[in-house]
């Protein structure tokens, strides 16, 4: 029997004994059968009834619950008629719905020493504990999946990488050429300020050059008339 399908057994058996409890079963008890003496069973329901009519009620109710919750069907029913022992045989278990009375005379559980007994409650917390080992198991193997993925995934990442590096590079570059433009802007206009003060002054220069020019000129005109003047003046008195 595979892991999966022992798994859907233990379903099964859960759901029957659940039924029992729900029934007033007495005394339920799950027997775990040793693989070498169980046959083709691996599990034997045990549970007893004050009456025939309980035990019937029982056995009808966990073959329309398995019936409805997993449309499985027993493969023999037997002793339903009587009541005082009514078996299902469902291959891979089998219910026993004893009489009080008729339990204590046959006592199955002794004949079947090499077998686990388990409480309902026993049972739930051992399925419970393989159900969460196998969600940790079909986790891992979820995780080792996806490992070589991540791992084809980061060549990808490293190629991308340098092309990520090159484009803050072209920035840079760029970012120093503008700063090459901006300091040489820079330089030429204080160049040409320093020009314009140079400019004026010499400007200024030649104004006051012009202006002394123009005076000697004017100055030069002049002498000659009053030596003329003199002159005249000088004759007269003579």
């Amino acid at each position: 029997m595979t892991t999966d399908t022992k798994q859907q057994t233990r379903l099964l058996v859960q759901t029957a004994a659940a039924v029992c409890i729900d029934k007033k079963g007495e005394e339920t008890r799950i027997l775990e059968l040793d693989p070498i003496d169980s046959g083709l069973s691996d599990f034997f329901l045990v549970t007893s009834a004050t009456n025939d009519r309980q035990a019937i009620a029982i056995a009808d109710e966990i073959e329309h619950r398995l019936k409805k919750d997993f449309g499985v069907f027993p493969n023999s029913v037997e002793g339903r008629r009587k009541g005082d022992w009514i078996l299902l045989d469902y291959v891979d278990f089998v219910v026993h719905v004893f009489l009080t009375e008729r339990r204590a005379f046959y006592d199955i559980e002794r004949l079947r020493k090499s077998a686990r007994p388990l409480t309902p409650a026993e049972f739930d917390a051992e399925l419970k504990s393989a159900l969460a080992e196998k969600t940790v198991a079909a986790r891992k193997k979820a995780t080792a999946k996806a490992k070589p993925a991540a791992a084809k995934a980061i060549p990808a990442a490293a190629k991308a990488a340098p092309a990520a590096k090159k484009a803050p590079a072209k920035k840079a570059v760029a970012k120093k050429v503008v700063a090459k433009k901006a300091a040489k802007k820079s330089a030429s206009s204080g160049k040409t300020a320093a020009k314009k003060p140079i400019a004026k002054e010499a400007a200024a220069k030649k104004a006051v050059a012009k202006k002394a020019a123009l005076a000697k000129k004017a100055t030069a005109k002049k002498t000659p008339a009053r030596k003329v003047a003199s002159k005249k003046r000088t004759a007269k008195k003579s």
